[in-house]
């Protein structure tokens, strides 16, 4: 790892409208990349937001909403990605973007980690969406649970409550990484409701990460905007649900943690937007494995051990069987198994 100067960003996407959102990102992308950040962390499902609609009425409220929310999710090999890809490659900085992913007529929530070349370096899927996010994604595999080598050093990313998952975590911790993304949704549904929804329980698993993997953590959390509240809350209960503190605009907690666990630098109202710095000191991660390496010194693999499948999840599986008469001046052709998108 080399010492860099990273961002967080607390800030609200243009909801449900991706081109916008791409637009703003764009200018978010910029002001970091202008204050000589060279990480860029955006938070969970960004592009085109989070779908607070889910949480705020009954199943057939949250439909009114599902259309729009799919057709302005992102798919990887759309113009909009390769948008998104040339801003980056502009501004010449290492972005991790969250986004709901849109392939075919499934949603799932995604990162994406794209070097500063524009390149797409991974796209990875959240691998157990949490509670009611399951009524509007599906799953990942453990094909895309990756560190990826940044220009700066081993990179991760994670969604939300993957940071509460003991083995999720140790499968990042288990290919070195130094710099990690904790992405998080806005901090402020049902809080004081259902307290582990809150800021104080998620920010700290964003610390622990930190202390658990040796690792910087950047943990970038969204803002409810006015222009959300007013299209998603037509009653005051609705608006006491999504954010039961103000009523209104909030619950952005963003923060930067270091490997020892100490936030390094001031956190933002939970209503403002802005980018969030601090410089990254490779120093600190020597000093913080050299206490406790998670899968290094400070590992036990004959006690405990984490078996990771790799295999990418397939929905359908082709058999073709050898012709019932070959032509005689051939030998049959063998039967072939063919995994659909996977190698035969």
């Amino acid at each position: 790892m080399k010492s860099i100067k990273a961002a967080a960003v607390q800030a609200a996407p243009v909801f449900m409208d991706l081109e916008a959102s791409i637009d703003k990102a764009g200018r978010l992308i910029e002001e970091a990349a202008s204050a000589g950040a060279e990480l860029v962390a955006f938070p969970e499902t960004w592009l085109p937001g989070f779908p607070w609609f889910i949480y705020l009425g009954t199943p057939a409220y949250a439909l009114g909403f599902f259309a729009r929310y799919h057709d302005n999710s992102l798919a990887v090999d759309s113009p909009q990605m390769k948008r998104l890809q040339a801003i980056v490659r502009k501004a010449g900085v290492t972005v991790v973007m969250g986004f709901s992913e849109r392939d075919h007529g499934s949603r799932y929530m995604a990162q994406a980690i794209i070097g500063p070349d524009g390149e797409l370096l991974l796209t990875r899927r959240k691998l157990k969406p949490t509670h009611i996010e399951r009524t509007v994604f599906g799953e990942g595999d453990g094909s895309d649970l990756v560190v990826v080598d940044a220009p700066f050093g081993r990179l991760g990313a994670l969604n939300c409550w993957e940071h509460v998952q003991p083995l999720v975590k140790m499968a990042m911790y288990a290919q070195h990484e130094e710099v990690h993304v904790a992405a998080w949704p806005s901090l402020s549904i049902y809080r004081d409701i259902a307290y582990a929804l809150g800021p104080e329980v998620n920010n700290g698993a964003s610390m622990i990460y930190a202390v658990e993997g040796g690792s910087f953590v950047l943990a970038p959390c969204a803002v409810i905007s006015q222009e959300m509240f007013d299209m998603l809350c037509d009653t005051p209960e609705k608006a006491r649900l999504l954010n039961p503190r103000t009523g209104g605009p909030g619950g952005g907690f963003t923060a930067i943690y270091g490997p020892d666990g100490r936030e390094l630098c001031e956190r933002l109202p939970e209503d403002q937007e802005g980018v969030l710095y601090a410089d990254l000191d490779r120093d600190m991660v020597t000093l913080a494995k050299a206490v406790a390496d998670p899968v290094g010194h400070y590992a036990r693999g004959d006690a405990l051990r984490l078996v990771i499948n790799r295999t990418k999840r397939q929905a359908v599986t082709e058999v073709f069987a050898p012709s019932a008469k070959p032509d005689e001046s051939e030998a049959a052709p063998p039967e072939k198994l063919r995994l659909v998108d996977g190698v035969s």
